[in-house]
């Protein structure tokens, strides 16, 4: 995936254990393509407290032209969250055992996402995202109902391009991921946000 500048590149700490209202880098398209840190948990621009974002993480692909917080962005601010894997819960009775999703190659999984920025009363500007997601194939639908929208790479121009790919265009890629993830149970140490 071919990026063009990094803001704050000094300031990223990798992680294989990115939880809702920490920062990862997003891909967006300002000119170029550009990666910004962003908070995971999308706080809309008009939202009055930042508390929102903890309940904005994921937003439904099938719904998104219909909900008020998503119709705008996804005209507007389309990104694209860089991850190589991703993690799910199994519900099995009153257990749930967290299982790694990832490209058995280790290729990056280009998730599609919206983002905004917001500003506090107090001038505090911050940036965040979700991550758009669909039904799952159906070899990874008991494990979960739900996946991320991962976007094959040549269509990522598609969706961070808003200037030049109308919604429509980036919405036709709001699919279940056609290639196959390596998918295995892992401890439940990742449960934990410290970890």
């Amino acid at each position: 995936m071919l990026v063009d500048e990094w803001e704050q590149k000094d300031e990223y700490n990798p992680s294989y254990n990115i939880a809702p209202t920490q920062y990862s880098p997003i891909l967006i398209y300002n000119n170029n393509r550009k990666i910004e840190h962003m908070r995971w948990g999308l706080v809309p621009s008009w939202a009055k407290d930042k508390a929102i974002g903890a309940k904005m993480i994921n937003a439904r692909g099938e719904t998104l032209l219909e909900k008020p917080s998503f119709k705008n962005l996804v005209s507007s601010n389309r990104c694209i969250v860089i991850t190589d894997g991703y993690f799910e819960w199994q519900n099995i009775g009153t257990t749930k055992t967290p299982h790694y999703f990832h490209n058995p190659e280790k290729k990056i999984l280009p998730m599609a996402g919206l983002w905004d920025e917001w500003q506090s009363a107090n001038g505090e500007l911050m940036k965040t995202y979700t991550v758009i997601t669909t039904t799952p194939k159906p070899e990874y639908a008991h494990i979960h109902n739900r996946m991320p929208v991962i976007l094959p790479h040549s269509v990522i121009d598609v969706w961070v391009k808003t200037g030049e790919y109308s919604p429509t265009a980036a919405l036709d890629h709001v699919l279940p991921y056609r290639d196959e993830l390596e998918v295995y149970p892992v401890s439940t140490f990742v449960n934990s946000p410290k970890n």
